[in-house]
């Protein structure tokens, strides 16, 4: 069972319809978020729901609209109130679930991008499409946070020049096809790397490394600056960059559930280092886990053949999946 919101209304799923010549749907031009909602007690949420890091999703995906061109004008209260309202009508209309999954997904509408606009067209702003779904969450195993999963190498590489990299674009049949292709060999994940072979994240995921109490992360989108002394000089493109004052955008995206685990990080006192991470970083680490607002922090304790440390979810890990439990309580 779904609840759907498309464009302003609540409509059945065999109801619920996008023209033929959305661009969405003609080249995958748009964008989407994934959120977690919970039941809530009436005096926490007026509407009987919480959503998971709303507003965090909101201004990613506000951030993302400006940067591609989708809009440069999202009314982020107006999203968070549609939100609500679906969580809110799901609710109702599931009273046995308490954990939904929520997708907004907002594509670029009736937008020709190949034709000239006529003066009157250029007058009206373009609408997209906002569709909000609303199910069950996906339960999944606790074996798999209790002895961690297996993960794979994926075959794509992500390049750092690529300006739709570090976004929830709707191009995302790449990484479902390396998640599928992770998914026959038995395993839950597939790492990504960059062109430059460091690290980039999960196909559907940020990655954290643990060595020596540190956590070690891939540098996100947006946070390149502040990490521009941290190129290897030893590797020729990402010292050149260096050596010319430069450095080169992050192909990673800025994960929500990721920042969770920054900000818990800091309110522990646990070392933070964002940077580049090669395969031998990762297969040499303490713990390595992934994230997202789904599953909330997952254990990897293998990689292909190679056993991450002892092959058990670590300290930290373990800290983390706790802390997770009483966020999404």
């Amino acid at each position: 069972m779904a609840t759907v919101f498309l464009n302003g209304s609540f409509l059945s799923r065999d109801e619920a319809h996008i023209s033929a010549f959305d661009a969405g749907f003609q080249h995958a031009v748009g964008l989407f978020e994934t959120m977690t909602g919970v039941r809530a007690p009436k005096d926490d949420s007026p509407r009987g729901v919480r959503i998971i890091h709303l507003h965090e999703h909101l201004s990613r995906l506000a951030d993302s609209a400006r940067a591609l061109g989708l809009s440069d004008a999202l009314h982020k209260n107006a999203l968070a109130e549609a939100c609500e309202r679906t969580f809110a009508k799901a609710s109702d209309d599931m009273p046995q679930v308490n954990k939904f999954r929520l997708r907004l997904t907002l594509s670029g509408g009736d937008l020709n991008m190949l034709g000239k606009p006529s003066e009157a067209q250029q007058k009206i702003e373009q609408q997209p499409t906002l569709l909000i779904v609303a199910q069950p969450a996906t339960e999944y195993p606790a074996a798999m946070f209790e002895r961690g999963v297996l993960a794979t190498i994926a075959n794509m590489r992500v390049n750092p020049l690529n300006p739709f990299e570090g976004h929830k674009t709707l191009n995302y049949w790449p990484r479902l096809r390396e998640l599928q292709l992770a998914g026959q060999k038995g395993a839950a994940e597939a790492l990504v790397f960059q062109v430059t072979n460091h690290l980039a994240g999960g196909c559907v995921s940020n990655v954290f490394v643990v060595r020596d109490n540190v956590l070690l992360t891939p540098i996100a989108q947006g946070e390149e600056a502040k990490n521009e002394t941290d190129f290897d000089d030893d590797d020729p493109l990402l010292g050149q960059a260096k050596m010319q004052g430069a450095y080169l955008p992050s192909p990673v995206l800025p994960g929500v559930t990721r920042k969770w685990v920054l900000d818990w990080a800091d309110e522990e006192m646990v070392d933070v280092q964002t940077r580049m991470l090669s395969i031998d970083d990762v297969l040499n680490a303490d713990e390595v886990f992934l994230t997202n607002s789904s599953w909330g922090v997952l254990p990897i304790t293998r990689v292909e053949q190679r056993m991450i440390a002892d092959a058990v979810p670590g300290q930290i890990t373990r800290q983390l999946m706790d802390a997770w439990r009483v966020t999404t309580r």
